[in-house]
């Protein structure tokens, strides 16, 4: 991605949350000046990976394939004993037209909360033992306190205050209903590690590879420089 898309993408989430009354932490507004001056103690920023995060999954189209993401909270699998936290929480953008590509994860489960804008489309899949997308078994889906059963493949609309529980294992992808506008999502999860817990099929990529256009507006999370 050129750094100039994720400047807008960055500048759309921010405007996002301003919109649906989703404040952040400061850190979230550090520029890269600031983060080039902080010290120790924003450590948990970096090590658990919190704050902006953009991808295009490595396919070169971010309006058609693409998400926005903070993420606000989190822990660290690898270093426990720092980061004791078992949870996470994430903010979600999703523009109109872009599309998550299906995906399962090994050891988070998750909710995916529509906070506010358009329906979001949530495409299940079970997997199968050898990891491969079961395109016959029907998927048991929980929304809101309601369980229900529904054939492969299914799409589950998920309105502004509603949200779908994803379990380990559970193919997902997901997309905004034509016409209903852009959405903001929350996710609440286990620790979250999209360095080894996200399973693409098709294989795709996580972190963009960023032509440097221009300046950046914000640092990504994969981006921060060491602690001076």
């Amino acid at each position: 991605m050129k750094r100039s898309e994720i400047n807008v993408a960055l500048k759309m989430l921010e405007s996002a949350c301003q919109k649906y009354t989703c404040y952040l932490p400061p850190f979230c507004h550090f520029t890269p000046d600031e983060w080039a001056s902080v010290g120790h103690e924003y450590d948990e920023v970096r090590d658990c990976m919190l704050g902006w995060d953009i991808t295009d999954f490595g396919l070169g189209d971010f309006d058609k394939y693409g998400l926005s993401l903070i993420t606000i909270r989190n822990g660290n699998v690898s270093m426990i004993d720092k980061y004791p936290k078992q949870y996470a929480e994430k903010l979600l953008y999703l523009k109109s037209g872009q599309h998550c590509c299906n995906h399962f994860h090994w050891s988070k489960t998750e909710d995916i909360i529509n906070r506010g804008g358009g329906n979001l489309l949530v495409k299940v899949y079970n997997s199968l033992p050898d990891e491969e997308i079961d395109y016959l078994s029907p998927v048991t889906v929980h929304t809101d306190g309601k369980v229900s059963v529904v054939p492969a493949g299914s799409y589950v609309k998920v309105c502004p205050g509603e949200n779908i529980y994803i379990d380990r294992g559970m193919y997902h992808e997901f997309e905004v209903e034509e016409g209903t506008g852009d959405v903001l999502l929350g996710e609440v999860s286990q620790v979250n590690d999209d360095n080894t817990d996200n399973r693409f099929n098709p294989p795709v990529g996580r972190f963009p590879t960023i032509e440097e256009d221009e300046p950046p507006y914000r640092l990504l999370c994969n981006e921060y420089p060491q602690a001076k």
